[in-house]
């Protein structure tokens, strides 16, 4: 049977997302719709006033839903930033104020120029940090009076006094009403603004990564809490995109991955860990990371291992590859779920997607259509 998740506060609801039988494992099947899906469909620009104007925002987030709602109506997809909104707690009357990627904020804070693609997601410019000393960068708590942080201050404070539109504004570090914030990894942000040569000082220079990371992190709080504070929004736990985290052995990521995402768990609660690429050899250290709630991986990585390390209750989150969803025929990406079916065990599965022009929708139903099945059947055969 199809149920709905009862804890949305004023969404819309999917009623397409989750599926289970009595008995069965619970597995979720939930996607996102890129940019270039929806330029290529619609026609509509993802330029800067997309970014920086919130009237523009919410008109073209609105025309992305409904396209979304009609074409893609038998998929439990929405319209929104990927693995990270969430459709039970999106609604029309939200308005994304400053919503870019994470640790694009922090790098227009540090000097960065901000690069839109119409038909894709934004950018900065790269390098923001080249050359520059931990000690030379602002105390992280003055960064909540940076010019660009007061605009987006404004911003909020317009459209909660605008009650003739009777819009809600969703801050920046949140993509939906849920309360969850969204932030990326210390190492992960390090990498993007200092370039290959922060992987190789985590060897060479230890102390001088460990004081940039630190550093990030504590921007990290301060600008969450700064948001939240201004939205009236209560923290309800953490999205940690520590997507370069795959390419880190396990010695480099419990010294410094796991204690400074570990600081943000201490502060917001739950904590949702997030690795691109085959995970493996993590899974273990991650089972140090204080107020870990979830594990959402890439689609090579083993959920058997998880599972062996965690057990059935925690829940795992893991994409398709990508050249299953590209492939011309369904059969690779149905192969893939039978292996993670297996290696799950009887857990709770999040199976999620974004889904990209040059994607075959084919896959994707049939994917879709396989998690149902199996759900139906008590996950049996």
């Amino acid at each position: 049977m199809a149920s709905s998740d009862r804890a949305a506060r004023g969404g819309v609801v999917s009623e397409k997302v989750f599926f289970w039988a009595e008995g069965a494992p619970v597995i979720h099947v939930a996607g996102s719709v890129s940019k270039s899906w929806l330029a290529k469909e619609l026609g509509v620009r993802f330029d800067r006033a997309y970014y920086f104007d919130p009237q523009v925002r919410q008109a073209v987030d609105r025309e992305c839903r409904l396209h979304v709602a009609r074409a893609l109506a038998d998929l439990p997809v929405c319209h929104t930033e990927s693995n990270l909104g969430r459709a039970e707690w999106l609604g029309d009357d939200q308005v994304l104020v400053g919503g870019i990627q994470p640790n694009l904020i922090v790098g227009l804070l540090l000097g960065a120029e901000f690069v839109p693609t119409d038909d894709a997601d934004a950018d900065i410019s790269p390098l923001c940090l080249v050359g520059r000393e931990v000690a030379s960068l602002p105390a992280p708590e003055t960064l909540s009076r940076h010019p660009l942080v007061q605009q987006w201050d404004a911003q909020i404070l317009a459209v909660r006094a605008d009650a003739a539109r009777g819009w809600r504004p969703i801050p920046p570090f949140f993509w939906d009403a849920s309360g969850r914030a969204a932030v990326h990894g210390a190492v992960t942000s390090g990498l993007k603004f200092c370039g290959d040569e922060f992987f190789m000082n985590l060897i060479a220079a230890p102390d001088e990564c460990l004081a940039l990371v630190r550093w990030l992190t504590d921007v990290s709080l301060v600008l969450v809490d700064h948001f939240a504070a201004r939205c009236g929004v209560t923290i309800s736990g953490v999205h940690v995109g520590e997507c370069a985290a795959c390419m880190l052995d396990e010695e480099i990521f419990r010294r410094f991955v796991v204690p400074f995402t570990s600081t943000l768990g201490d502060r917001w609660g739950h904590v949702r860990f997030h690795s691109c690429g085959r995970s493996d050899h993590l899974i273990a250290a991650c089972r140090a990371i204080r107020q870990l709630a979830s594990l959402d991986v890439g689609g090579e990585t083993s959920v058997a291992r998880i599972r062996a390390e965690f057990g059935r209750a925690l829940p795992v989150g893991i994409a398709p590859l990508v050249e299953d969803m590209t492939a011309s025929t369904p059969a690779r990406i149905l192969a893939w779920f039978d292996r993670v079916r297996e290696e799950n065990d009887g857990g709770e599965l999040h199976i999620g997607f974004h889904l990209e022009a040059d994607y075959n929708l084919d896959s994707i139903r049939a994917l879709h259509d396989a998690v149902k099945r199996e759900s139906e059947r008590g996950g049996s055969g």
